[in-house]
């Protein structure tokens, strides 16, 4: 494997990893807004138990993509900034402010408390929304060049079917795959209420968001025909992707019973992230070798060789250290049943 596909590989790893551990976070910030007037369900409660130390933690991954990004591909990082500046300063102030208030919604008056929690979950829908835009954006039609420097098109980036299709997908797949951790977490716990509530959404926007895949790819097809040839070429794994979440979503209509088996909503959950991941990786490989089409790609904008393997190598050593502290945490506010079903 080249060094510089060894690089991207590490970089959509990093991706990917926040995509499926970012939307459940942000989509519990949401359901925990949404059912706030609903306690006798206990709905809230239950993401708040999963949202209070999960979001510290997801923001460790965007962190590592973007000084992956900057590091690896410091050629493509300028016409990605440029690009991007508009976007990327709008997640970043809705980031800073949905941190802020997750901070302060629970030691603010009470009179202040509902504002905060709602500012704080409705950030955590339009986060996704404006973070896949990069994926379409990356496609090329949407750039154009103003005195060789390359410039974002609002008009044509507004105006097209295929946008739209990317921030359904993001928004429904948010609350689907939030809907269904914190229906397996609403298990673990023994909420019978929390669970019935969020297993109900999971049924409803599995296939909203299956159907929204369905118009990207149906859209990329006249948009991006590169892109689509490449998906043609990875069909096997977007197959295998659709079999993880007919068998998953089989699963959780299966798990209605009054005394759920752990396994059943657990199974379900792993299935649908292994769909995404499948999915993730069959657009990751149609994609290449363009970072943005067609001008930018993984060898025009890559590092010298020392530098990547001397950055390769400190990555390395840092997830060595990390991923025993990320299993810990799973296994502390995940998994530990004192946490999760202590009293409210």
């Amino acid at each position: 494997m080249n060094d510089d596909v060894l690089a991207i590989t590490l970089l959509w790893g990093f991706v990917v990893l926040y995509s499926v551990a970012g939307t459940i976070d942000f989509g519990s910030g949401f359901y925990s807004m949404l059912y706030r007037k609903r306690p006798q369900t206990r709905a809230t409660t239950i993401a708040n138990k999963y949202l209070s130390p999960s979001w510290k933690v997801t923001n460790v991954f965007i962190v590592m993509i973007v000084v992956a990004l900057f590091s690896f591909f410091p050629g493509a990082s300028f016409s990605l900034g440029t690009v991007l500046l508009i976007p990327g300063s709008m997640i970043v102030l809705l980031l800073a402010l949905r941190s802020a208030f997750l901070v302060f919604s629970a030691s603010a008056h009470p009179r202040y408390k509902r504002t905060l929690e709602v500012i704080s979950g409705l950030s955590g829908i339009l986060i996704p929304a404006l973070l896949i835009l990069v994926l379409p954006i990356t496609h090329g039609n949407y750039i154009g060049f103003i005195e060789g420097r390359p410039s974002l098109l609002p008009d044509a980036l507004l105006t097209s079917p295929s946008i739209y299709a990317f921030i359904l997908f993001a928004v429904f797949s948010t609350l689907f795959l939030s809907a269904l951790l914190l229906a397996d977490y609403s298990n673990v716990a023994g909420a019978r209420t929390a669970y019935d509530v969020y297993r109900k959404n999971a049924l409803i926007l599995g296939p909203l968001s299956f159907v929204s895949a369905l118009w990207i790819v149906w859209s990329v097809r006249s948009e991006a025909p590169w892109l689509y040839a490449g998906l043609w070429d990875n069909q096997l794994w977007l197959f295998a992707s659709t079999a993880c979440f007919m068998i998953g979503y089989a699963l959780l209509i299966t798990a209605k019973n009054r005394a759920v088996p752990v396994i059943l909503p657990r199974t379900a959950v792993l299935l649908t992230v292994f769909q995404y991941v499948l999915a993730s990786y069959a657009y990751g490989n149609a994609h290449l070798p363009y970072m943005i089409y067609p001008d930018v790609t993984i060898s025009s904008g890559f590092t010298t060789p020392n530098t990547f393997r001397a950055l390769f190598v400190t990555y390395i050593v840092g997830s060595i250290i990390l991923v025993p502290g990320f299993y810990l945490f799973w296994r502390l506010f995940m998994k530990d049943k004192r946490y999760v079903q202590q009293e409210d």
